[in-house]
């Protein structure tokens, strides 16, 4: 594995930083908050020199990096670079953008977790795939707790029941929820004036209760329902203190697009 570059290295222990501080400030484990690294637009080699950052910064503590891909032509332009670490055990793969059916099979080639599972429809054709091969699969059920039209996600008041039915089809484990919150302030606003900070808590602390009502509900399937992954770069502090267990940095990271 190559050696991280000094800024990719610098950003991600500052992540690793502030995940911390604000789980602590929040009355939490830090441990309790994994990072996933969100790839988009970066190339294979980037990728891995932010790996191997974040395995020096314990990013995920002592488990395997999180890696997410928003699009699967790029998931599967870098998988040939990602899978002897993934073999190794040392990378996870995640798809966090939208999937179509038709895309089903190359996403599965790598991605150990799809996080933006938001149909029944979809949930049905990873099902099939995973029972022809004989796997089980990570989903996370996506919702879209801003009401925002741009936004893929399952609306709130359908989540519990979209979580019970994936939950009820083989081939798949329904380890949590994932969402995209509203837009926050932007950086450098007084924190605590920031007109956006209370809608982006609202639709984090909106997602916890569709989360403990289902695991409350007890229906088959959903006992390990416990993932919440919410929160980026600018808002991971506000998600973290709303219980997020995975925040997904890009630029936080890899600097601007």
């Amino acid at each position: 594995m190559p050696q991280p570059l000094p800024g990719i290295a610098s950003r991600i222990a500052a992540v690793r930083a502030r995940v911390d501080d604000a789980a602590r400030a929040a009355g939490r484990d830090p441990r309790e908050v994994r990072v996933l690294l969100a790839t988009k637009t970066q190339d294979a080699a980037t990728v891995l020199e932010a790996v191997a950052a974040a395995a020096e910064a314990g990013l995920t503590g002592a488990g395997p990096v999180l890696v997410g891909e928003n699009r699967v032509q790029e998931l599967v332009a870098k998988a040939p670079a990602l899978a002897p670490l993934v073999a190794a055990g040392a990378v996870e793969v995640h798809l966090i953008g939208h999937l179509q059916s038709n895309k089903v099979n190359p996403a599965l080639a790598t991605a150990s977790c799809v996080e933006s599972l938001d149909s029944l429809a979809l949930a049905a054709a990873l099902s099939t795939r995973c029972a022809r091969d004989g796997r089980v699969l990570d989903v996370m059920v996506q919702v879209n707790v801003s009401d925002e039209a741009s936004k893929s996600g399952v609306a709130p008041a359908d989540a519990a029941g979209l979580a019970r039915e994936v939950a009820a089809l083989p081939g798949l484990r329904l380890v949590g929820f994932m969402t995209i919150g509203a837009r926050p302030s932007p950086a450098g606003a007084p924190v605590g004036a920031r007109s956006g900070d209370a809608v982006v808590r609202a639709g984090y602390a909106r997602l916890r209760a569709i989360r403990d009502e289902v695991l409350a509900g007890g229906a088959p399937g959903t006992g390990e329902a416990r993932e919440l992954s919410m929160g980026m770069t600018l808002d991971l502090e506000a998600a973290v203190a709303e219980g997020a267990t995975l925040v997904r940095v890009g630029t936080g990271a890899f600097g601007p697009r």
